[in-house]
Order: structure tokens, then sequence, then C-alpha cells
């Protein structure tokens, strides 16, 4: 299958300045390529993989990635998706951000010998004199369109920065240096980055008379629209520093049953054919498919190795739960369990686990019960009665609060 084919395929492509010139970019030629990435913290987060896994497979289908560390842009900060400013950071804590960032993109993206470039953009940015950038750059730039711009529109009501207001026309000029100097001929960027990606390829063309492409890709959203990454404790990171291994591994394995299957085709190198397969996987069986992203991705990030040790670690942990003799058990009253199981607010509240129905839907939509270490989002599901072929399921509510709950059909 054709590269641009599989992206599709899978889900990756939100939009495209011109389809069918960057088809026959990606699927007949090697070209080079950009994608961004401001050091706005010491870690690269869980937003960041759908970037990095991208520039893999596009480099594995013989193109060249140039990774941009946003050295110079990190100085303004990128309005895109912000309501309020971004906090002012320090030219050292930017560079030291950005030697945390080489560390972990190295892991996705091969830049031995030069098959892949990470070029620090404050080469260029960080030495212009302003009125000259103007007079050459700032010419080329319509302010009544920029103020149209989604990135900034989203701002107005709150108020923008005229130092944000400039961060458009530095990202812009990135992509002309990039085309100038390495001949890249196409930005990528979650599809927040529209915009800027749009004004990039108008000033190459203005200054330069030639063209440029852009396409975005799809945010790493859950089903019902939020960002992925976020737990109770904070971010998702991919440094194993801030968010180790085995606590990476447990984020994707229990990802809510609606986001399983996506998150496989956007995350993974598991060949298309086999997570559509997967498609028709329902309950209990989706956890043969949570475990495979689980591992999958932790072994991109972290190493085969970590993987291996957080599966296991994670089996034998549920094992052991599930396994004790002291811990706490009840069977359903009979008749409760149906032919098409029981409600998951029915069993937290028929268990004790919870005092009331609506106690029990809560708990469920902030995320805090799961079922055989299938966490549960959705406060209509049902715990389908193949769950309990081996006689009970064990219900976890929050961290630390297991029960074993027998169940009998009627």
């Amino acid at each position: 299958m054709k590269v641009f084919e599989e992206l599709k395929r899978r889900g990756m492509i939100a939009q495209t300045t011109d389809e069918n010139a960057i088809r026959k970019l990606l699927d007949e030629g090697q070209i080079p390529f950009y994608i961004g990435f401001d050091p706005t913290a010491d870690s690269l987060h869980v937003g960041h993989m759908l970037q990095l896994v991208i520039m893999s497979r596009l480099q594995r289908a013989g193109h060249r990635p140039i990774a941009i560390l946003g050295v110079g842009t990190a100085m303004v900060g990128d309005p895109s998706g912000r309501t309020d400013m971004r906090k002012m950071l320090t030219q050292e804590d930017i560079r030291y951000n950005a030697s945390r960032f080489r560390c972990q993109m190295q892991r996705l993206v091969d830049f031995s010998d030069g098959k892949a470039l990470m070029v620090d953009n404050s080469q260029w940015l960080l030495s212009l004199n302003y009125v000259q950038f103007l007079r050459e750059i700032g010419v080329h730039f319509s302010v009544n369109r920029m103020l149209a711009a989604e990135c900034f529109k989203s701002r107005m009501e709150r108020g923008l920065s005229f130092i944000e207001f400039n961060y458009m026309l530095m990202q812009s000029y990135d992509f002309l240096k990039l085309f100038q100097e390495y001949g890249c001929v196409m930005q990528l960027g979650g599809d927040d980055q529209w915009s800027n990606i749009l004004y990039g390829i108008e000033l190459i063309r203005r200054v330069e008379g030639k063209e440029a492409y852009g396409m975005t890709f799809t945010l790493l959203t859950t089903s019902d629209g939020k960002k992925m990454g976020k737990t109770q404790s904070g971010a998702v990171w991919l440094d194993p520093e801030k968010t180790p291994p085995y606590e990476f591994y447990q984020y994707w394995r229990n990802v809510a049953d609606s986001d399983v299957i996506r998150c496989l085709k956007l995350l993974t190198f598991v060949p298309i054919e086999e997570i559509e397969d997967m498609e028709s996987l329902q309950g209990s069986e989706l956890n043969r498919a949570k475990e495979l992203l689980a591992y999958e991705v932790t072994a991109l990030v972290h190493g085969e190795d970590e993987a291996k040790k957080a599966e296991q670690t994670a089996r034998s942990l549920f094992a052991k739960r599930a396994e004790a003799a002291d811990m706490p058990s009840c069977t359903l009253p009979e008749g409760s369990l149906t032919d098409d199981g029981i409600a998951a607010v029915d069993l937290l509240v028929l268990s004790g686990m919870a005092p009331s129905k609506s106690e029990a839907r809560r708990l469920i939509v902030q995320g805090g019960v799961s079922v055989d270490e299938t966490r549960l989002s959705d406060a209509a599901c049902s715990v389908p009665l193949s769950s309990f072929d081996k006689g009970y399921v064990v219900v976890k509510k929050g961290k630390k609060v297991f029960l074993k709950v027998h169940g009998a059909k009627s």
C-alpha cells in the first residue's frame, strides 16, 4: 500500500493544500518535509506522539524528516489553541528543554547518516534585524487576513499580545528558510497549525515564485473531543523520569473502549488489516486490543524491554489481586445478571461499590472505575455476560479499592 493511502486509511489526515500533488510527492518521490516542536516544557508529551509517528512512517517510506526545534519561536509563544498567553521562558530554559526533546525524538526517528535532520531555528531567528525583517518578510502579510485566521480570531475577545502576533511571521519564515537551504517542500502539523502552514506556503510563493505544500493531521483526542494525555495527576510525558514506563503503559491499557481502535490506527505500526479485524470486538474482548496498544506505544517510546517489563508487571499485579484470598468479594443478587450482562451502574450499586446510581454515574464519568482492568468512561455502558465466564469480575474503584464480584445468570 502506498504511504498516502496508508495515512488516509488510518484516519491520520485532516487537511491538505493540494491532495493530488501531495499524494504524488509522497507516493512517487523522496522529499524533505518538516514538523516544528517548540520546547516550552522539559519533555514531549502524549500530544506529540502523532507527529513523531508520522515522521517515522514517512521516513520508512523513503522521505527525509526535518525536526525543527523551535528555540527561537518558543521565545515568542504560539497562540494557536490557547486561551491566554504562554508563560515567558528564559533562553537557558528553552535550550535545556530542547536538549531533552532531542533524546526523546531519537527513539522514533532515525537521525543517523543524514537520514533525518534536527535544526534549531534560533540560528536564523535570533540574529534577525527587526526592521529589515519587516521590510523583507512582513510586507507580504495582510493584517486583515491574519486577524481572520482561527489561531488569532479565537483570542481577540480575551486579548492578543503584539509579541504573539509575530509568531505567524516567524513560523512562515522557518518554512522559507528550510525551503531555501534544504529543499524542504512540505510542512506537516496538527490541524491547529493550518493557518500558520498556509502563510508559510504563501510566503514561499511570493518570495521564491515556487510551490510548497502543507498537510495537517488529526489532533489526538478522545471520542468525546477531549485532548488525550491528561490524567488526574497531570500530563502523560514521554520522559521516563516524569511518567515511568509502567504508568505510561497503564495509561494506554486503560483507554476507553471507544478510543482503542482509533489509537491503534494513529499511534502504532500494527498492520491496518489486523486493526480493522479488531473493529468488531466488544466488551471484555477489547482487552486484547488494549494490551496490544499499550505494548506497541510503550515499545515505541521506551523500547521493547521496558514494554515487556510493564506488560509483565501489569499482568502479575492483576493476577495477584484477582487470586488473593483476602480480597473482598460479593455475589450479585439472583436475576441481576442476564444474557445482556449487567449495566455498569447497577453493578456498582448492587455490589456496594456505590451508594446510589447517581454516585455510580459520577464515578464512571470521572474515570474512577475499572472492570477487569478496563476503565469505564460511559455511564450508560454495560458489562457483558462473557466477562463473568471465569465466575467473577474484579471491580476497581480509585487506585486502591478492589472487589471480586461473583455473578450467576438467572
